[in-house]
């Protein structure tokens, strides 16, 4: 349920006041023919309401607008497409066979190994499948800003990285910056999250799974800004304390800033409903803290 309009309130990081959706239902009321999507577009060039790297928040501005709509304070077109079934969004990625001989060699006997980012490419369902068939937590359908690679050594896939927007409200990593809620709204883009860390089963390397997460940091500092337009300042990811240690993160220098609540973005009710985790968080450089919480990012 939306707030009262004749009072500010936050969408998505953005102050929504009376005046906004006067200037909505103008749009619309202008442009009775006008798609959702054309309206949101406008929306966001009016208030110049744009990612770091330029883009238009057309995608968050369609959801403003359709919660507007529902919550009667605005009278939407009718959308022109109709949402996938939740059969199909849930279906699984084709599978993908690759090899899956035992790797048992020293970590040096690998190299040199390649990176490469797979988002958008040929390579994308390699990912998708990989993860949906080794992953515990099967394949995911990140949000936002995101990055998926997979690792080969010798042409033979070996690992996956996921990488995505950080989590809005995440009580130790705050903490642990110095964010106030106006700081984390400047400069949460400048973190990203490790939902998903896949080495395949097959693979036994010793040192391994540091190995790849500290050549990993150093790559995302230079795809990021390159696809976004912005840098990365810090990383972070959850580690389920009931399966595991995240001893490849401490080993590869993550820092442990503390456990999640386990109440995720939507609880009402105030009381843990699904796994506590703990959070593990990577700083990319020394100034990470200035940036973050004092510098202009």
């Amino acid at each position: 349920m939306l707030p009262r309009v004749d009072a500010v309130f936050r969408f998505r990081g953005r102050a929504i006041t009376a005046t906004d959706v006067a200037q909505i239902r103008a749009l619309v009321a202008a442009q009775p023919a006008a798609s959702r999507s054309a309206l949101a577009r406008q929306v966001c060039e009016l208030w110049q309401w744009r990612q770091p790297n330029g883009v238009l928040r057309d995608g968050v501005c369609r959801s403003l607008l359709v919660l507007l709509h529902r919550a009667g304070h605005i009278d939407l077109p009718p959308g022109r497409i109709q949402a996938p079934s939740p059969e199909r969004t849930r279906r699984p990625p084709p599978l993908i066979q690759v090899d899956t001989t035992p790797v048992q060699v020293p970590l040096r006997a690998l190299r040199p190994l390649e990176f490469r980012q797979v988002r958008r490419t040929p390579e994308e369902p390699l990912c998708h499948s990989l993860l949906a068939q080794y992953h515990y937590l099967g394949h995911v359908r990140p949000v936002g800003e995101h990055l998926k690679y997979v690792v080969y050594a010798q042409g033979r896939p070996i690992a996956c990285f996921v990488w995505s927007s950080a989590p809005r409200h995440l009580g130790p990593r705050d903490r642990f910056i110095g964010w106030t809620p106006e700081l984390r709204r400047r400069h949460l883009h400048l973190i990203a999250y490790n939902p998903r860390y896949l080495i395949l089963p097959w693979v036994h390397v010793p040192h391994l799974a540091s190995h790849l997460l500290g050549r990993m940091a150093t790559v995302l500092m230079h795809d990021w800004p390159r696809l976004y337009g912005h840098p990365l300042y810090f990383l972070e990811t959850f580690v389920d304390p009931t399966r595991f240690r995240g001893t490849c993160y401490r080993a590869a220098n993550w820092i442990l800033l503390g456990r999640t609540t386990g109440r995720g973005k939507w609880d009402f009710t105030h009381r843990p409903n699904r796994p506590i985790k703990d959070v593990l968080g990577y700083p990319l450089i020394p100034r990470f803290r200035q940036l973050l919480a004092g510098g202009r990012g």
